[in-house]
């Protein structure tokens, strides 16, 4: 007897449907044996293996496992399939074709994901969230997948989430979608949008903790308004790591369209777990020792990296020159074009990866030149060799670079220093920045300065003559590239886009020209 029935594999951020066509045949002549599984359609070794959990699933599930020769074939059979999600719906497949669902030839209009364990409970899955998006492309109105991941696929709208934790569970579910009537049909899971992204903004840290350091918050601020990068360049204990921290408590809430694309990353990494909807911009910061890999993404079937896991929030970088040269080039890509392409024998996936870096580091090995405080014993070769791990092109590619001095011991003192911002306060700023930068740039598909392109730059970055002569005698002092001169007018319009202002003044590039900082140092 033959018996279909629908699942589907993640490539990439997205999936894509697979056929599951089980066949049981009786046994013919000693070449096969009695209760053989045979798998083809390009199975990996997790599918291969599934044969055996199977097996066990269904006879402690209080099911038989057919005594025939079963077949299952996975179509599209050309294109390799991975992963353990595969097993709930082949076993589906298997009971079927033995009778246990009735007289149906196929669940053609159910989509089904899955990983068994030997007792039939139902183990959760990676790309819960793409799978569903897939079956609501595909017009499949059910979708039967493990508790743990409801929450997340029930977030797609027109697609019918069914949650389960057993094998029988599902037969269960299956035997009662196929009842007529109304009130015999069992209800979906269903989520409130709003209420998930409500979640959005609460921290457990806040720019008021930071004593001090007023001009590196408003350059923090410039870069959240405009999505800048940024890079703090300060001696060790100056509040570096702290700041960058807290650079998330400004940023503006994600939209849901935003939050579901940055699900869908985190999905098929595997990171949502119960919560489902994704609604805080990431932060992530990864230690120096990471590769390139694991950077960018990789894998022999590509997987995600830090640079897309950082999408739509911050990717910081502590300790810039420790990370190794190699590992740091491969950053020039993803920063102008926002996105990654992963490249391989088998296939070419594309990951999103439109993220604000921010670094930071010590101005020389000791980490203090140029600190009044505490003397430096780094000599101007070593300085420019630890500077030289960074290189010129990576560098060129942060608009904002702000020194981070050591902090004074009366700003430390809460008796005598004033308490500063909130994040509340200056994320207010930011998000009325950004509503007039989207008014702006909304036609042209961006949402931020930052992402403007050499033509919008010199559509909506016009300057005035006394600007125009700030800019080239800086440019012509400093030695600065023509991709320097066009981040100075991203953040200069950024600047004015927090004053409020329609027009870019001499001081709104004044301050932009400003946070070129490692452009005034002998060593850069």
């Amino acid at each position: 007897m033959l018996f279909r029935a629908q699942s589907a594999a993640v490539y990439g951020i997205d999936a894509d449907l697979v056929d599951i066509e089980v066949d049981l045949s009786p046994a013919r002549g000693e070449a096969d044996s009695p209760s053989s599984v045979t798998i083809v359609g390009l199975p990996d070794l997790a599918v291969r293996e599934s044969r055996e959990r199977i097996r066990a699933a269904i006879n402690n599930s209080a099911f038989f496992f057919p005594f025939h020769k079963t077949t299952i074939n996975l179509a599209p059979a050309d294109v390799r399939k991975e992963g353990a999600s595969f097993d709930l719906p082949i076993a589906l497949g298997i009971l079927g074709a033995n009778g246990d669902l009735g007289d149906s030839e196929g669940l053609t209009d159910v989509l089904s994901v899955g990983e068994l364990s030997l007792d039939g409970r139902v183990r959760p899955i990676r790309g819960a969230l793409p799978v569903a998006l897939r079956a609501r492309a595909a017009g499949i109105k059910s979708l039967i997948l493990p508790e743990e991941n409801a929450t997340e696929a029930a977030v797609v709208a027109d697609v019918d989430v069914f949650a389960v934790s057993t094998l029988r569970g599902a037969v269960e579910l299956i035997a009662a979608l196929s009842l007529q009537g109304e009130g015999a049909r069992p209800q979906p899971l269903r989520v409130d949008e709003a209420r998930l992204l409500s979640t959005d903004g609460r921290y457990d840290v806040d720019f008021r903790e930071v004593r001090g350091q007023h001009a590196v918050k408003r350059a923090l601020e410039v870069a959240s308004a405009g999505s800048h990068n940024i890079l703090l360049i300060g001696p060790p204990g100056s509040g570096k790591t702290m700041l960058a921290k807290r650079l998330p408590t400004i940023l503006p809430p994600l939209e849901f369209e935003a939050a579901l694309e940055l699900t869908k990353i985190h999905s098929v990494a595997g990171l949502t777990g119960r919560a489902g909807l994704v609604t805080e911009r990431p932060f992530r910061s990864p230690h120096h020792t990471i590769s390139d890999a694991g950077l960018i993404g990789g894998g022999a079937i590509p997987r995600p990296g830090e640079v897309s896991l950082a999408h739509h929030g911050v990717l910081f970088l502590d300790e810039l020159p420790e990370f190794d040269r190699s590992v740091l080039e491969v950053l020039r890509q993803p920063l102008e074009d926002q996105k990654v392409t992963i490249s391989r024998a088998a296939m070419s996936l594309t990951f999103p990866a439109s993220f604000m870096l921010a670094a930071a580091m010590n101005p020389c090995p000791c980490g203090f030149w140029n600190d009044p405080t505490r003397e430096c014993r780094c000599t101007p070769l070593q300085i420019q060799r630890y500077v030289g791990r960074i290189s010129g092109p990576l560098l060129d590619r942060i608009d904002i670079h702000v020194d981070v001095p050591a902090v004074k011991f009366k700003e430390l003192s809460s008796a005598s220093a004033p308490e500063g911002e909130g994040s509340a306060e200056i994320r207010g700023r930011v998000i009325r920045a950004r509503e007039r930068q989207r008014g702006r740039l909304q036609a042209e598909g961006i949402f931020s300065n930052a992402q403007m392109s050499p033509r919008l730059i010199r559509e909506y970055c016009r300057i005035d003559s006394e600007s125009e002569r700030m800019l080239e005698q800086a440019m012509t002092r400093l030695g600065l590239s023509a991709r320097a001169y066009d981040r100075i007018l991203k953040v200069s319009r950024t600047i004015a886009d927090l004053d409020g202002s329609d027009a870019i003044r001499p001081a709104h590039v004044a301050e932009a020209v400003g946070y070129r900082s490692l452009d005034r140092t002998y060593w850069a």
